[in-house]
């Protein structure tokens, strides 16, 4: 591959990281305000509103995955700017299950990045430290705020 070539593809990458990083931290924000609204009007027990929130959580993770999983699999078989090495057979849910690995930073190394989509790869490594810190301080929150809900039973009450 050619200087000029690889600096096309990683320019390529780097447009792309940011669109869909755009992409992703919109996805969670509207995943995660909708909670907020809906959150006070459920009428449920306080332990199925931590599980509410924990769910809308995963949902919002398991999209920013899937993005990024459907965009892998496109540029591979589009863009041809990189793709995953290791022992693949270039199925679809290969690139899902990269994505997870990768947004986790989990990294096994059974899969792994070539050419310009190591650089994707590792944005979307510090996308899913972003969101999960994000999630982390929004359950927070949601705990805080309900908490006080349980009553005299709860162990953490002021008196």
């Amino acid at each position: 591959m050619s200087l000029a070539s690889e600096t096309t593809s990683l320019f390529t990458s780097m447009g792309l990281a940011v669109v869909l990083v755009a992409i992703c931290v919109l996805v969670h924000y509207e995943c995660l305000r909708a909670a907020s609204v809906l959150l006070p009007r459920l009428e449920i027990r306080p332990r199925a509103r931590i599980l509410f929130v924990m769910g809308v959580a995963f949902l919002a993770h398991s999209l920013e995955i899937w993005i990024y999983g459907v965009a892998y699999w496109l540029i591979a078989h589009y863009l041809a700017i990189g793709d995953i090495g290791g022992k693949v057979t270039g199925s679809f849910p290969e690139y899902i299950y990269f994505s997870t690995v990768s947004y986790t930073s989990l990294g096994l190394g059974d899969l792994y990045p070539t050419g310009a989509l190591r650089l994707l790869t590792g944005v979307e490594a510090l996308l899913g430290l972003a969101m999960i810190a994000w999630t982390g301080s929004f359950t927070y929150l949601a705990m805080e705020k309900f908490w006080t809900l349980h009553g005299a039973r709860g162990y953490w009450r002021d008196n």
